[in-house]
């Protein structure tokens, strides 16, 4: 059955991947930052009404975390109240919204894998901001909130991994932490079970969509100079010494057991770190 697709945050990693799976057998709409902030709850209403969408999925968010802390205005605007604005958009509209989360909303002191189940306790402005957008988000009566960790992947990114992989490639030496573990989520891969969510019609809720498995982030970067057939120095450092502004979980890794049990596998993240490597090796 084709769906009208409303994606906001269109230009970004996630949405351009998006757009480019769900576009074949849906009338689908992209949304920018450009033309529209999802911050302006008038533009919202007005915009994302106009086009009634059935399924609108929210891929607009504040990124910066160390700059969440120097305006948390904007962090807050974006990842929260606009959340709000969407949901409010989508009950209109009688459409489903999938809005994306972040591992953020944890402390890190946990000593396995978040469930959903687990109570959020964010250690900064972004973590809060993020956790703003959960709360809101239920008020689109069909609503998914998929938490992702660390994105990864699509063209022209920079995120973490590819800046690792961009700096390995130069023969730059890289620096990662060896006190953080996480999920990484591969976009790919993250696509792939927006596109089951909406297919098996699961429960609607949070799930935790990330890959199976955890890492430090040392181990993830040695993992993928190795698969990237480099030999630049890969060197471990803690987190405590990287002078970042905004406080780090430091263990974050979640369980996606939940999707599991519904049905949507995901794979390991080496699985999903070597088709990442694949792909720039064929770009």
């Amino acid at each position: 059955m084709s769906l009208r697709i409303v994606v906001t945050g269109a230009g970004g990693q996630l949405g351009k991947v998006l757009l480019r799976d769900l576009q074949k057998g849906n009338d689908v709409f992209g949304l920018t930052r450009e033309s529209l902030d999802v911050a302006d709850r008038a533009a919202v209403a007005e915009r994302v009404v106009k086009l009634r969408p059935g399924v609108i999925l929210n891929c607009a968010a504040w990124n910066d975390v160390d700059g969440a802390e120097e305006n948390p205005k904007a962090a807050l605007a974006a990842n929260g109240f606009g959340v709000g604005a969407l949901a409010d958009a989508a009950a209109a509209c009688d459409a489903i919204l999938v809005h994306f989360g972040s591992d953020y909303v944890f402390d890190g002191k946990a000593t396995r894998p978040y469930t959903e189940k687990d109570l959020p306790n964010p250690l900064s402005v972004y973590g809060a901001s993020k956790l703003l957008g959960e709360i809101l988000a239920p008020r689109a009566p069909k609503h998914y909130v998929l938490r992702v960790e660390s994105l990864f992947g699509g063209e022209g990114q920079t995120s973490s991994i590819e800046k690792m992989a961009d700096m390995l490639a130069k023969g730059e030496p890289v620096r990662a932490f060896y006190d953080r573990t996480v999920t990484p989520s591969y976009v790919e891969d993250v696509s792939r079970v927006v596109q089951r969510l909406l297919e098996k019609k699961l429960p609607w809720g949070l799930y935790h969509c990330v890959s199976s498995g955890s890492t430090t982030w040392h181990e993830l970067a040695m993992e993928l100079a190795r698969m990237l057939g480099t030999k630049t120095a890969v060197s471990a450092m803690s987190l405590e010494k990287a002078g970042l502004k905004a406080p780090r979980p430091r263990y974050c890794a979640l369980s996606n057991n939940k999707l599991a049990d519904a049905g949507i596998d995901l794979p390991d993240w080496r699985s999903a770190l070597y088709r990442f490597a694949e792909s720039r090796r064929a770009r």
